[in-house]
């Protein structure tokens, strides 16, 4: 049906039931007419119509979908039908020798209601009852019967054509919402209860409907979802969400970053803002994953200048084109090419913008890749992070942060070992300059490039296996934007000198976040199997974060530890960046753990 035959169609049902409904009202109230002016009533009539088609304009009553009708549209033709009869009434008054037939009216008014209304619902009721097919749905369990779980039904109510999801219950831990019903869908149980109403109910898929759930109850949610081996999806968490905004289109599967993810800490913005707010900062490898995301956070705070410096071009480009989409026309954003083994270059950018703070995130950073490339790592690890960190001395920069690694501590590889090497060389800067230089060491990013949970989702979209290197082996993990988050914090709490250390939680094992994936990506151990494929060169069974000559128990931010200054032997550490390339291979792994380990039994362990 087209649009001008919809809209007359609409009128001409309109029309019908205003004109008669004053008469059906009248004979209702006075049997027979009795005492009724048919002059009045005519008038009367004619007064309905032309005032209802006047307020159904003004309240767009012909031009509404009403297969999706809901509250609002019902309140527009309840306020067009008073208002109408309310105009009627006044003609009514005036043509009726100053009398009104006040129950004719009323009746009237219900009448319009129920047929106007009852004549625009019924299209919609039809459609939800009879229109689809829903036996060829995945019947759909959600969890949450709150605001995000009830919009999330009422979309599957309304997009059938546009979903293969049919809602048909909720869990939800609310005891008092229990056997109560939300859109016609019962409150079926509590989350407790998922495995039995699946069985009982059918269920195909669940829809986890709380964008506010910790990490650590989400987790639990989501390993009873999968102990009945059907497809979990979740509505964004509450911080990826703006208000009104979740839809079917919007469910995402659940990644093993919502599961290990923490609760965010609270920042201590007053301080972070003293810092960025109107200064001009320097991110170094600014297109990398923990680079990146530093200057994502940073740009919340409203710097003057953000100078996002990089050896990549492409991943320049990336990150340069993003913040411009964002925030281009606040903070001035300039890409610069430029890489940290290249003194003079590095010292020219520190020298013409002045950076108030430097965040230095460059490095090479895959440990067996390293492992066959020594030099490579001293060059970018140690010899670039002492050119950025002497520029920023020279220049009188206030503050250098170092984005290290817990591989730092006792290392047993080149990548730690030259990481460690880069912590004693702020460290030793920090003893004679104004700048005030800090480290900041954390465990594995989630998501990161060259981390493992890329590589076991490529490996399960490839249809496994997926090779885990040992299945004691364990790792520390946080996720990109908390990392970024409390490197930044840790640089307002720089004095100079000091090593933080971010809590990274428990340690988990490789093998149980591989399981993990699995699961989540809708598969069993049957079908994407896992290896063993053996420790590669250069890695630990477990990693730390503190060396025994470095605890200090005492937090002094909500997870930011401070480590012990450890001295650094100047000497050896000179012979290593001055003669670093007249080394073969193994020497160069010799020297660096000799540097690293005071303790001669540690470096017997490390090398061998």
């Amino acid at each position: 049906m087209g649009y001008k035959q919809r809209i007359g169609l609409l009128v001409l049902l309109d029309s019908l039931i205003v004109s008669t409904a004053i008469f059906i009202s009248s004979w209702i109230v006075y049997p027979n007419f009795d005492g009724i002016n048919m002059r009045v009533m005519v008038i009367t009539a004619i007064a309905l119509l032309l005032f209802h088609h006047l307020f159904a304009f003004i309240y767009k009553l012909y031009h509404k979908v009403w297969a999706y009708a809901s509250i609002g549209e019902l309140m527009a033709i309840v306020k067009a039908i008073t208002l109408t009869i309310v105009a009627t009434a006044v003609v009514q008054f005036f043509v009726n020798d100053f009398t009104l037939l006040r129950r004719a009216l009323l009746v009237t008014w219900l009448l319009h209601i129920i047929l106007i209304g009852g004549s625009r619902f019924i299209w919609r009721i039809f459609r939800d009852q009879y229109m689809h097919d829903n036996t060829k749905k995945k019947r759909t369990l959600i969890v949450g019967a709150g605001a995000a779980g009830a919009m999330i039904a009422r979309q599957l109510r309304n997009e059938h054509s546009h979903t293969d999801l049919l809602a048909v219950a909720f869990a939800d831990d609310d005891m008092a919402k229990h056997k109560m019903q939300l859109y016609d869908l019962p409150v079926a149980g509590s989350t407790k209860d998922i495995p039995e109403l699946v069985k009982e109910m059918e269920i195909k898929h669940i829809v986890i409907a709380i964008p506010s759930l910790s990490s650590s109850t989400l987790s639990e949610i989501v390993t009873i979802c999968n102990s009945t081996n059907v497809k979990v999806q979740m509505v964004p968490k509450i911080e990826d969400i703006v208000s009104g905004k979740i839809s079917v289109s919007s469910l995402k599967n659940v990644d093993v970053e919502d599961v290990l993810g923490r609760d965010p800490v609270e920042l201590d913005i007053d301080s972070i803002s003293e810092y960025v707010t109107g200064n001009t900062v320097m991110v170094t490898g600014a297109g990398g994953s923990i680079g990146s995301e530093i200057c994502r956070q940073l740009m919340r705070f409203n710097p003057s200048k953000i100078l996002l410096v990089g050896h990549g071009e492409f991943s320049i480009y990336t990150i340069d084109m993003e913040l411009r989409k964002k925030y281009q026309d606040d903070v001035e954003i300039l890409p610069i090419i430029a890489d940290v083994q290249d003194r003079e270059r590095i010292f020219d950018i520190v020298n013409q913008h002045q950076p108030r703070i430097i965040y230095h995130a460059a490095a090479h950073k895959h440990v067996p890749l390293m492992e066959y490339n020594p030099h490579e790592a001293v060059k970018n690890n140690v010899i670039g992070t002492r050119n950025v960190a002497e520029a920023a001395d020279a220049f009188g920069i206030h503050t250098f942060v170092l984005v290290s690694t817990d591989k730092a501590v006792n290392p047993t590889n080149v990548m730690g070992a030259t990481k460690r090497i880069a912590e004693m060389v702020i460290q030793d800067l920090a003893k004679r300059s104004q700048t005030k230089f800090v480290a900041v060491r954390f465990g594995n990013v989630l998501g990161s490039r060259g981390s493992v949970i890329p590589l076991f989702k490529k490996q399960i979209e490839e249809g496994g296996p997926v090779t885990v290197t040992h299945p004691d082996m364990t790792r520390y993990f946080m996720t990109i934007p908390e990392a970024s988050r409390l490197v930044i914090q840790a640089g307002t709490l720089a004095r100079g000198g000091e090593i933080f250390v971010l809590d990274m939680g428990e340690p988990v094992k490789i093998v149980d976040l591989a399981r993990n994936l699995i699961k989540l990506s809708g598969y069993t151990e049957k079908e994407i199997p896992i290896e063993f494929s053996g420790i590669r060169p250069g890695e630990k069974m477990y990693e730390e974060l503190l060396g025994e000559d470095e605890v200090h128990p005492e937090a002094v931010f909500e997870k930011i530890y401070i480590g012990k200054t450890v001295d650094v032997d100047q000497e050896q550490l000179r012979e290593l960046i001055e003669g670093f390339s007249e080394y073969d291979h193994t020497k160069l792994k010799e020297t660096l753990m000799k540097i690293v380990f005071v303790d001669s039994k540690k470096y017997t362990q490390a090398i061998n």
